[in-house]
């Protein structure tokens, strides 16, 4: 048994060792039960346990291991609770990098099922769907059509999205385009230098928040540029098990982002999954001096401007004088709270003089994970909970970063949320932008 996380390890993908793996952390997470309310992996796990009189994880078959594995859906959350991670304790134990280690190992072993790797193929290619769907109609017809419907079932069947899902639409325009369109201001004191990485979400399918992102760092004296990439993080492939795809997307995009920062710019990202893989993912996968200056000049968007308002001798503008609502439910996003960065967004948002409650309740997404067909009955429970959450709040505006837990949000409650830099822009004063 060999407890390794570096998938550069000559036993990272050696079945029994995985197994054995698997094990001991299962025989640890089965001792404690910390996690028991994170998602539907760690009561299934000690269910399985349970029935045992000695109660020894090593009588799991393989296919209860799996079905554990499959269950787990990279909130990270675990990095919050668990008083056994690397570096807090001797038995190293990291749930997540299990679970991808583990979903690497069934990969490169044949043991994800043809449906599957179809899935991921499909979905995994974020970048391909949005530049045809950006491009016609027909796509938002067919994403858009009613839940269970016959065109929804057509697309479950072939593709493996739930029917059951709400799924975000694509924009007519992309953020890159209209970035590259728009009038160029010219700042004041300069604060700042970013080059904005929009991810496929924002680029795709929420232009606005790329939008208003620009117009607030602007107003605040950062001044901003594209990335020199705008592909994919790759979490798809690496949330799938497939390693070798991830590794490929990882390392064109560490080094043209390190280009970027080599350039004088911060990177800034507007979405918590993709910033998570860039700050934490690039530097285990790919490695080297490049993952680790991208991983160590990347900023989530909040975070940055936190940043600005707190230099020496840098501020932000705090003459808010647009629309600014009394109060706030703020759904705090996994991948942010993961990134272990403290709640940015909430103290920019409190900057407006806006009551802000959290709202920390999984949406059961994690991009694929929760939008896959064969996982719907163990995702929407989860998004319903979020929607009791959201509701108890009882706030006049709903905010969130991550955009497909908004999604998620809408589906569950139809309201729309906000993501946070839309709402200072709007109490700015700062217009929406007109749709293209």
């Amino acid at each position: 048994m060999t407890i390794t996380y570096d998938p550069k390890h000559p036993k990272y993908l050696d079945e029994k060792d995985v197994r054995d793996e698997l094990t001991r952390v299962y025989d640890l997470c089965h001792g404690c039960r910390l996690c028991f309310k994170f998602c539907t992996a760690f009561p299934t796990l000690f269910d399985f346990i349970d029935q045992h009189e000695d109660q020894d994880a090593g009588r799991l078959t393989p296919a209860q291991q799996d079905q554990v594995i499959d269950e787990c859906f990279q909130c990270k959350l675990c990095y919050i609770n668990c008083p056994y991670i690397p570096g807090q304790s001797e038995w190293d134990l990291d749930f997540p990098r299990l679970m991808l280690r583990a979903d690497a190992m069934r990969t490169v072993n044949k043991q994800v099922g043809l449906r599957d790797r179809l899935t991921t193929k499909v979905m995994g290619r974020t970048d391909l769907l949005g530049k045809v769907a950006t491009a016609t109609p027909i796509a938002n017809k067919v994403l858009g059509a009613k839940k269970e419907s016959v065109v929804r079932k057509a697309v479950e069947k072939t593709a493996g999205v739930s029917s059951k899902r709400l799924l975000p639409p694509f924009a007519r325009q992309r953020f890159t385009t209209w970035f590259n369109r728009r009038p160029k201001l010219r700042l004041g004191k300069r604060q700042g230098r970013v080059a904005i990485y929009p991810t496929c979400l924002v680029e795709y399918q929420a232009p606005e928040i790329g939008h208003d992102l620009v117009k607030v760092y602007e107003r605040n004296g950062v001044e901003c540029t594209l990335a020199n990439t705008t592909k994919c993080c790759g979490a798809p492939f690496l949330h799938s098990g497939d390693i070798e795809q991830f590794k490929k997307v990882a390392a064109e995009n560490v080094a043209a982002l390190a280009t970027s920062v080599r350039q004088g710019n911060d990177i800034v990202v507007p979405q918590p999954t993709c910033g998570y893989v860039l700050k934490k993912d690039y530097v285990d996968y790919i490695g080297g001096a490049d993952a680790k200056l991208v991983a160590e000049n990347t900023y989530d968007s909040s975070e940055y401007l936190i940043k600005i308002h707190k230099g020496d001798d840098t501020s932000l503008d705090t003459d808010f004088t647009g629309h600014i609502p009394e109060s706030i439910a703020y759904h705090t996003p996994c991948h942010l709270r993961a990134q272990n960065i403290g709640l940015k967004s909430r103290d920019l948002m409190k900057l407006t003089g806006a009551k802000i409650k959290l709202v920390q309740q999984c949406s059961g997404i994690d991009g694929m994970w929760g939008l896959r067909a064969e996982n719907a009955d163990l995702s929407l429970p989860i998004a319903a909970k979020l929607a009791d959450e959201i509701n108890k709040a009882d706030s006049d505006v709903v905010t969130g970063d991550c955009h497909l837990a908004n999604v998620a949000i809408n589906e569950q409650t139809g309201r729309e949320p906000m993501h946070p830099l839309q709402l200072v822009a709007r109490a700015y004063g700062i217009p929406e932008e007109p749709k293209k």
